[in-house]
């Protein structure tokens, strides 16, 4: 599973011009679930942004997270994050997970941050969405359940 997580001042997202989701100060995270993912995918990633020390404390360093700050994530499904574009010029999806199983671990995801404590707003599975955001920073993370990054 992937996820590019970015510290937002605010955040929101649409579905033909009709605004399903937003958020202030926080984390939106674009999750990509790849067909060999499980459940423990789902987990470390809901854990690491939950938990990820990219706020500023009082002296100004990033040593804070989502949690003791009290911010809000925005989690929006992004199959593209598995697009392999090394060869040629359309990118394959042959990694992505299909709808069932990306939609259950995406859900997920989002249950498990939810259950850690943060408030949670999500995208439309599936949907063509636009997304809003103001990174604050600019700060963006990668992260891989599989590590390879």
């Amino acid at each position: 599973m992937r996820a590019v997580v970015q510290r937002v001042t605010e955040a929101a997202v649409s579905v033909e011009g009709r605004e399903v989701a937003s958020i202030g100060m926080g984390l939106v995270a674009l999750v990509g679930v790849h067909t060999q993912d499980t459940p423990k995918d789902a987990e470390y990633i809901a854990d690491k942004l939950a938990n990820l020390r990219i706020f500023r404390d009082d002296a100004g360093v990033m040593n804070r997270s989502l949690l003791e700050v009290g911010g809000s994530a925005l989690i929006v499904s992004q199959f593209t994050l598995y697009g392999d574009a090394r060869r040629g010029r359309r990118p394959s999806y042959i990694e992505a997970a299909s709808g069932e199983m990306a939609q259950q671990l995406y859900e997920a995801v989002c249950a498990r941050v939810a259950n850690l404590g943060v408030p949670v707003q999500k995208g439309i599975f599936g949907a063509m969405m636009q997304v809003c955001l103001v990174n604050d920073g600019p700060v963006t993370i990668l992260l891989d359940s599989r590590r390879v990054f």
